[in-house]
């Protein structure tokens, strides 16, 4: 796989884990409805330009804030990413909150991820 393919799925998978915390649900959801919800939320995001661009813009900010060594700049980044989150609907939280339940590392966890990242293809280089 080309790095930035890599790159992207790891921010996706550190993107939707540090909000899962934030919208956790204390019940568990089961792996076949997540799967789907997360093939749905590609759709959503996929069929919607300005969500899409907004997907497109949090992996950006998401890679500068790992860069970020300044903690003013990176406040400032985070606040912008939890604004960008909140555009791309209760889908995408709903999904975040599902992923805090599940082992990433499990083949059904890599299935998911793969599936949100295939939103990557969407973004510019």
């Amino acid at each position: 796989m080309p790095k930035r393919h890599l790159n992207g799925l790891l921010i996706v998978a550190t993107l939707l884990i540090s909000t899962a915390p934030l919208y956790a649900q204390p019940q568990q959801q089961n792996v076949a409805k997540l799967k789907a919800d997360a093939r749905n939320l590609v759709g959503i995001i996929g069929s919607d330009k300005i969500k899409t661009r907004n997907y497109c813009e949090i992996l950006d900010l998401t890679a500068q804030l790992g860069r970020e060594k300044d903690s003013k700049k990176a406040k400032a980044l985070s606040q912008k990413i939890d604004q960008l989150q909140k555009q791309l609907g209760p889908e995408f939280l709903a999904v975040s909150s599902g992923l805090q339940h599940l082992d990433l590392n499990s083949p059904d966890g890599r299935e998911i991820i793969l599936i949100i990242g295939s939103l990557n293809q969407s973004c510019p280089e």
